[in-house]
């Protein structure tokens, strides 16, 4: 993801409201996120598409770790060893 530009990528609701075309375009020319703040403070944030999925694929992959991480701490791992033995048998024609 693209880092925030302060001067350019924080918005109140306000104006958010009276160029919302703009800030849609914007977000999706820059891949930058658009935070928008209402009464001074943030309150929500306006992602392109792909760089929300590529977040979400990234916090997958994350999660994905740690339970392989869990498990093998819990001396649920498979050794190097028994996967080739596991995988020749499969591919074994």
């Amino acid at each position: 993801m693209h880092k925030i530009q302060l001067d350019k990528d924080i918005q109140p609701l306000s104006t958010f409201r009276s160029k919302v075309s703009f800030y849609f375009d914007q977000v999706k020319r820059t891949k930058r996120p658009l935070v928008i703040t209402q009464n001074g403070k943030s309150s929500a944030i306006l992602l392109d598409v792909s760089e929300y999925q590529q977040m979400v694929d990234k916090i997958e992959v994350l999660e994905d770790i740690r339970l392989a991480e869990s498990q093998i701490n819990q001396g649920q791992g498979v050794s190097h060893k028994d996967v080739k033995k596991r995988f020749a048998k499969r591919t074994k024609v």
